[in-house]
This record gives C-alpha cells, structure tokens and sequence, in this order.
C-alpha cells in the first residue's frame, strides 16, 4: 500500500487544506485508515459503525482485538446516536471537558458492532479540540473509531515522524499536524457503574473530575505496580508505551535515586551498553549515562507528559539498550505519567 502524506496546520486551514480533509474523510467513509492529530496523541481513525475498517486497524497496529477502539465524534448530541442509555453524568462531562481529553464509557447501540468495541456491550467516546481531528471527523460521518497511531506496544506518537516509522506501507494517509498539545492520551471514565471510575488517567484529572461529580472512584490498578487486582479496561491488561532499551524506575531520595541510577549505568556501560536517564530539570545535571533526558520541572508536570513520549523514542533512535528513570508525583496529572512510565516498564521498579 503507497501511503499519502499530507501536512496540515491547524491555525490555518484553508482552502486547499479543507479540500485535503475531505479527502481524507473520504477515505474513512470509504473504509480505508487514515491517521490524524488530536490534542492529545495522533490517532489511527477507521469508520466506527464499520466492522471491516475495525478490523483494518487491528490489523494496521497489530493490536489484540479484545481492546476497545475510542470512537471520536466533533458533535455531543452525536451522543445519542451511540447509546440508547445516556446517563445524565455523560452530559454534565460534555459540557465541562469537551471538546478535550475526556473519554467516557457508556452503553452502546447497535450503531457501532462489536468488533469496534473489542467484543463489549459498552462504548467509548470522546470529541477532540484538536481542529484538524474535528474537521476530519465531520467529513467522515461524524464517527471515528480511532485508537493511538502506532504500532501496538509502541510509546504512542506526538509528532507525524513516528507514526510515518510504524505505519507507512500500512495505511492509506498519515496527515502530519506538527506536535500534539498535550501528549498523553485521554482519560477515561467509565460511566457505566454506580459510582463513575476512572479507568485511564490522562490530563483531565481525579480533582476535575470530582468537581463536576462529586464522587469519583480509580481503578486500583492504574498507578499501583504491586496491584493483584486484574485491570477494570480490557486495553490496560496489556503492556504498552514500552521502548526498545530496558526501562526500569527508581522511587526515593532524589539523592538515593541519583547514586543508585549513576551506579547502574556506570555497570552497563562497562558491559557495553548504551545507557540512557530520563531525568527532571532539578537533578538532570547529576547524572552520568550516553544520553540524559531533561523531562522537565516537577513544578511543571504538565511538561513533561507533553515529553516523555517523544523522549521515549529518541532513546530508540538512539539505540539505548537500558534506560533508567526517576518516578514522579502520583497526583494531578502525575498520576497520568506515572501510569504510562509503569507501563512502558512492564512495572519494573525499584524503591531505594
């Protein structure tokens, strides 16, 4: 398959620009796949309400068919065409957070088949702020089932190069939007149970969420490694973000964490390994390895969600064998990062 690439700027989507877009949503109506930009990772989009497309982009990512697909909509009262059951939460939701970085779980109808929604009788469903995914969602129908556009295990993509890398051959158009604004996927809730649970923790926190209602519960699983609990959501059972090196987190002193990764790499690289530290902006200067990575402040977080996927595959380009990284806060949107850093180390980590 000869893959299109096309680039777009979203602060300026002109004519020829919208005509791209048409095209593209063309293709998805069509059944093809199309990856595009969102505010939060650049998504991999097929048509929702088709079965056959769902199975193209399982096929694409290499992607178990047992974890559900997002469904993308660019309008709320959409709502109503995937679910026969809207809770009044979902609305109270739409209307604090969307267009945003919220995924919500509901009930679905038959409108969107099983193979969309990995084999469950539940959807889920966002609408992204991000003007390029907006407009493709409309001129696709108005109904994107798309999951992160990368292959399958893969840390997710915030620029079009990598979805380029585990993609091209594979789908019929990647559009290049630049680099995503947030750069963690959305948080999901689950809206289908008493008490609202939030299932993925992304940008939209456990505090906003609580805000607007009320009670909230967590999945158990999401943050902590030493969890028994199987995951709430089928995706999360899976290992995912991971890089090619060996990435392992060290929790503790910020003086016990420097001492004991620099002892590491200092044995790896005796080995003949290449090393690598994702490190914060306090301490980055401490450290000793082939490549040290600045994540960003601890005072600012949201920084380094916005880096650390980027910084995963850059320690691929660089082909680092071992990867050391220092643990962040478990709160706000700490937790997010925590969560994807857990994942993409197989929960490997180490308390000094």
């Amino acid at each position: 398959m000869n893959t299109e690439i096309i680039k777009i700027d979203e602060n300026n989507i002109d004519k020829d620009a919208d005509l791209a877009l048409q095209r593209a949503g063309r293709i998805l109506r069509e059944g093809g796949l199309v990856a595009f930009p969102t505010e939060t990772v650049y998504g991999l989009g097929g048509d929702a309400a088709n079965a056959e497309s769902s199975r193209k982009i399982y096929a694409a990512k290499g992607r178990p068919s047992d974890n559900p697909l997002i469904v993308h909509i660019y309008r709320t009262e959409d709502l109503y065409e995937l679910t026969e059951e809207l809770p009044e939460t979902a609305l109270r939701l739409a209307k604090a957070f969307w267009p945003g970085p919220l995924t919500m779980i509901i009930k679905k109808s038959p409108f969107i088949p099983l193979q969309t929604t990995g084999g469950l009788e539940t959807v889920a469903v966002r609408m992204p702020s991000n003007k390029i995914a907006a407009k493709l969602i409309e001129y696709a129908g108005g109904f994107v089932a798309a999951p992160s556009a990368n292959a399958s295990g893969r840390p997710s993509p915030t620029v079009a190069k990598y979805c380029i890398e585990d993609l091209d051959g594979k789908v019929d158009m990647i559009i290049d939007g630049g680099a995503v604004g947030i750069g963690l996927e959305s948080t999901i809730v689950d809206l289908t149970v008493d008490t609202p649970m939030i299932l993925r923790p992304g940008y939209i926190t456990e505090d906003m969420l609580r805000d607007v209602l009320g009670e909230i519960d967590v999945d158990k699983t999401i943050i902590d490694s030493s969890s028994k609990e199987k995951p709430k959501a089928p995706g999360m059972k899976y290992r995912h973000y991971a890089p090619k090196g060996d990435l392992t987190i060290v929790e503790g002193k910020p003086e016990d964490v420097v001492e004991y990764i620099n002892g590491q790499t200092a044995a790896a690289r005796e080995k003949g390994l290449r090393t690598g530290v994702i490190a914060s902006h306090e301490t980055v200067a401490m450290y000793k390895a082939d490549s040290i990575m600045d994540a960003g402040s601890k005072e600012d977080e949201e920084t380094v969600a916005r880096q650390l996927f980027m910084i995963l595959r850059e320690f691929d380009d660089l082909g680092t064998d071992v990867i050391y990284s220092e643990s962040f806060d478990t709160s706000g949107i700490g937790q997010a990062i925590m969560n994807r850093l857990l994942k993409a180390a197989g929960q490997h980590i180490i308390r000094v």
